[in-house]
């Protein structure tokens, strides 16, 4: 088992820190990145896969500074941008063996590993299909079959369900969860559903600090009490939303039913409801009530 640990990181630009005092240390197991788009997941992830080099602190795997480590990190690393790069016009075959040419496997070993990973990601029936002919969500699973070719002990995957249908988000989130029982696997997205059912601990950033750890279950806790049901008219529904956090909105009849977050009862008549993930991380990212 690998210990990936980052130590007082930061990344600077001219004028703004993307990445600020990041101490954190990853062993065996899924972690899901949660932030807006903006809030510093991918500068980390870079980071983290030796992409970009931090402007302050360190960043080490089993206590050495991966900055030199050269290959041998790389050999451990697994890594799969948002946006990655193919050859249109290559085969689903093609393109790992290409891959796998890169990553300098031996042949035997890797047309057996191409066979293994087409079948893992459900892509055995189109090995012979163009790229240019497959859907976004088979290009992702494609992504993450060449990300796994050397079978990384360490897997850094960066909004991999973007802009994947429910069906194929699903899908991609059970390969995912498979992989996490033995090996390091960080996953960034801003979609809370992406990650509470496979996470194994949740990390919130917001501008470019990570601001919450935990469990799904210890990161709900921390908005007990705070979620609130409230049904109103529309005209109170709107004066409600600029008021607080609104989590859920929907017509009940002549009424709105809101779902609210508050630290105190947002009116009189309001409920109080258990918690979610998605509730916890508005709460914690999002300004809160009035002033």
């Amino acid at each position: 088992m690998h210990e990936l640990k980052l130590m007082d990181v930061w990344k600077r630009y001219k004028d703004k820190d993307a990445v600020r005092e990041v101490d954190y240390t990853f062993t065996n197991g899924v972690y899901g990145l949660l932030g807006e788009n903006g809030a510093g997941k991918t500068t980390l992830m870079r980071l983290i896969c030796g992409v970009m080099q931090p402007t302050e602190g360190k960043i080490c795997c089993d206590n050495l500074e991966i900055s030199g480590m050269g290959a041998e990190y790389r050999k451990l690393l697994g890594y799969l941008p948002q946006e990655f790069g193919f050859y249109p016009d290559f085969t689903a075959e093609r393109f790992l063996r290409y891959m796998a040419a890169l990553k300098a496997l031996p042949k035997d070993d890797a047309e057996k590993r191409i066979e293994e990973l087409l079948t893992m990601v459900e892509l055995k029936n189109v090995r012979r299909k163009k790229l240019k002919t497959f859907s976004g969500g088979m290009l992702r699973r494609i992504g993450i079959a060449q990300t796994l070719l050397n079978n990384p002990e360490i897997l850094v995957l960066d909004e991999p369900t973007a802009g994947l249908d429910p069906k194929e988000r699903v899908r991609f989130r059970n390969i995912i969860s498979s992989l996490g029982k033995d090996r390091i696997v960080l996953l960034s997205t801003h979609i809370v559903s992406d990650i509470e059912y496979i996470a194994d601990r949740i990390l919130i950033m917001k501008n470019g600090e990570l601001i919450q750890e935990g469990t799904e279950a210890e990161i709900i806790e921390k908005v007990k009490g705070h979620v609130w049901k409230c049904i109103v008219s529309e005209k109170e529904a709107e004066c409600l939303g600029q008021r607080f956090i609104v989590s859920n909105m929907r017509s009940n009849g002549e009424n709105v039913e809101l779902r609210v977050i508050s630290e105190k009862q947002p009116m009189r008549e309001a409920e109080l409801l258990d918690g979610t993930l998605e509730d916890a991380y508005l709460y914690e990212t999002q300004s809160t009530e009035e002033t």
